[in-house]
């Protein structure tokens, strides 16, 4: 039985995740000034109306969807969904979508497998931060199953990233995100690397210590999925966190690391608003969140409490 406060937490992965990404939509590819004022005020490179989320919670909405009624979103039908709400998503002609996503959804791909193999033919880079933006949701699905949890942030990430660096990525930020839901505290980032096979604790572990102690010059491209994963750790590090106020100051330390400011805040957003709770974030932002397809902060909440409840409660 979850406790009223689980859910509130529970509640704050999706509501964190739209929080951070419509607060930094008005500033992406910009470098605030430390004088310069941090607010959910619109504009941006795709004039966004203030409040309004981006591409990175419309493609966690997808996921969330296909979860709320308890599937399996890792495997068979449940990833099939997943795929298929993308794909939605796509034909919704939405202004902002990345590069990498758009090469492997513009194939319309008529099942998760098929998507996957398209992105898995993609050359150059693939290792963007467009999975890591919209695994959020997944750690909802297996809150009393971390082995499938796992393996659904691999397979969801798979179906737009074949990059390991992604998947590892996802992987771990998932799994933060279920142990703050669980636990309310950040410390799943780290049980995570401590479990994780050599290769990747030795590959992550010390990027993790940079980002609690460098600056975000040391990690700018954060369009790269490694960098916006340290990004997000930074801000949220780099902040005082001992009350709930922390979740607004870190995701507006996020945009004022620059960059891809809406997607750097929305995977920061996620797992303050595990930590912290829906009950976070501030009331005036939650007034005017709104974005594809026709949701608004309520809905959100709404639909999270329903993945954790597999719609019975």
């Amino acid at each position: 039985m979850r406790t009223d406060i689980d859910l509130d937490r529970a509640a704050g992965v999706l509501l964190g995740t739209a929080a951070g990404d419509a607060l930094g939509a008005g500033y992406e590819f910009t470098h605030p000034t430390a004088e310069q004022a941090i607010d959910m005020v619109g504009g941006g490179s795709f004039n966004w109306a203030p409040g309004e989320w981006t591409d990175d919670t419309s493609m966690a909405i997808a996921v969330a969807i296909a979860a709320k009624d308890g599937a399996d979103i890792g495997r068979g039908n449940g990833l099939d969904a997943v795929a298929a709400g993308f794909v939605d998503w796509f034909d919704s002609n939405p202004p902002d979508m990345g590069i990498q996503t758009r090469s492997v959804l513009s194939s319309r791909s008529q099942s998760a497998g098929e998507m996957a193999r398209c992105a898995s033919r993609l050359g150059g880079r693939t290792g963007g931060n467009g999975s890591l933006m919209r695994t959020a949701p997944v750690a909802l699905a297996y809150l009393d199953d971390e082995a499938g949890c796992l393996a659904a942030a691999a397979a969801v990430s798979r179906l737009t990233h074949a990059d390991h660096r992604a998947t590892e990525a996802c992987q771990m930020w998932t799994y933060a995100i279920r142990h703050a839901v669980l636990h309310s505290s950040f410390d799943g980032l780290r049980e995570y690397v401590g479990k994780a096979p050599t290769a990747v604790a030795e590959f992550w572990s010390p990027l993790l210590d940079a980002a609690e102690k460098g600056v975000p010059a040391d990690f700018a491209n954060n369009g790269w999925v490694v960098h916006a994963l340290q990004t997000a750790w930074w801000a949220i590090t780099n902040t005082d966190d001992s009350g709930p106020a922390h979740l607004q100051h870190a995701l507006e330390m996020a945009v004022r690391a620059g960059g891809d400011t809406d997607t750097t805040a929305a995977i920061a957003g996620g797992l303050l608003g595990a930590r912290w709770g829906a009950s976070a974030v501030p009331a005036r932002w939650r007034r005017i969140l709104h974005g594809y397809p026709g949701f608004r902060a309520d809905d959100l909440a709404g639909i999270a409490v329903q993945i954790v409840l597999k719609g019975k409660r």
